[in-house]
């Protein structure tokens, strides 16, 4: 009997010392990647920068995905700090779902690192070692504005009046990036002298597939009334091309630097979107920079669970905000210090991002 609770408080004890503080005393760091989903490729290759960086610095990785669910992330994240867990990068299933999620983590004196969706100020406000490391969704919106305008200010005979006839292809309604890059995308144009008319509007929640649905019944609907197609993300921008391609609406060879009838503008700049401008398709992207995005999320963690984390620091090489922009969370000036700001980058032909592409 002794034996055995001699054998039982050898446990306990490696337990409590393995696992304390959220690194095993051999000093390997422990965070938890969580996602709310791994199926639209930013958010996929997202979770491989973040395998990536884990294995370069010999981080023990756990990696969950929400599948989109608000009610499993949060399961995931009780089981992960059940697990010894305290430092976590995330991509939230909402917003709104930051601030439960930073008081349970405040509870066991750890961190998180928020991308791609905003946390809530509030959420930020718990505590010094909560941020946002992320791209503000309104310059996204701005740039793909400013490529649409560059190509209609080269090619004014597909812009009569500089009246922009578009068909909208927007992501899950009130995301913070389907409300911000919108409109971005609509103050831009009128900024860049174009009266905008948007012929069709709708939304594909971020899926190829159902851009491509939505765009056949608006080929069918409106065929002649638009002279262009912008996505909010690339993966619908792609379902617009090969419904364009399918219905016919392509050429032989290009024409103004585009095969299809009218040019089709996305945001992310992922590689299946390089590729496609590569073929003439789509004409010209946005890159949200997901290598970025997780560099500073997850050195954030990283210099907070090796303990060499100052405020101020800078963060895969970007220092935290220094001004208030008109998007939440960095428009509150009670979170500047935590708030990194991940620049977007307009990629046409003529880019350094498009050239350099493998």
């Amino acid at each position: 009997m002794k034996r055995c609770v001699l054998v039982l408080g050898l446990v306990a004890l490696m337990v409590g010392t393995v696992w304390a503080g959220g690194r095993r005393d051999d000093g390997v760091a422990r965070i938890g990647l969580l996602m709310r989903n791994t199926h639209e490729q930013f958010l996929s290759d997202y979770t491989d920068h973040v395998r990536r960086m884990a294995a370069e610095r010999g981080v023990s990785l756990n990696v969950q995905d929400a599948f989109g669910a608000a009610d499993t992330q949060l399961t995931q994240l009780q089981t992960l700090i059940a697990q010894g867990y305290r430092y976590f990068v995330i991509v939230p299933v909402v917003s709104e779902l930051a601030d439960q999620m930073n008081r349970m983590i405040a509870d066991v004196g750890g961190a998180a690192a928020f991308s791609n969706i905003a946390p809530t100020t509030s959420s930020l406000l718990i505590g010094p070692r909560f941020f946002y490391a992320s791209s503000p969704e309104m310059v996204g919106g701005r740039y793909q504005a400013q490529l649409i305008a560059d190509f209609f200010d080269a090619n004014p005979d597909r812009a009569p009046g500089r009246v922009v006839n578009m068909l909208l292809l927007v992501g899950e309604l009130g995301h913070p990036a389907q409300v911000h890059r919108e409109a971005g995308l609509m103050e831009e144009l009128v900024r860049r002298g174009y009266t905008v008319n948007i012929v069709a509007r709708g939304s594909a929640n971020w899926a190829p597939d159902q851009a491509n649905e939505i765009m056949n019944a608006w080929i069918a609907s409106f065929a002649g009334q638009f002279n262009v197609v912008a996505a909010q993300n690339d993966g619908m921008a792609l379902g617009a091309v090969q419904s364009l391609i399918h219905n016919g609406m392509v050429t032989a060879s290009p024409v103004a630097g585009t095969r299809l009838y009218v040019p089709v503008f996305g945001i992310d700049a992922t590689a299946d979107a390089i590729a496609s401008m590569r073929r003439y398709e789509l004409f010209a992207t946005v890159l949200q920079d997901s290598a970025g995005q997780s560099r500073v999320a997850f050195d954030l963690m990283y210099q907070v669970a090796t303990g060499i984390f100052q405020p101020g620091n800078t963060a895969g090489g970007i220092a935290p905000a220094t001004a208030v922009i008109g998007e939440a969370p960095v428009n509150d000036p009670r979170v500047l210090n935590q708030s990194y700001l991940v620049p977007f980058l307009p990629v046409d032909k003529q880019s350094d991002f498009f050239r350099n592409h493998p």
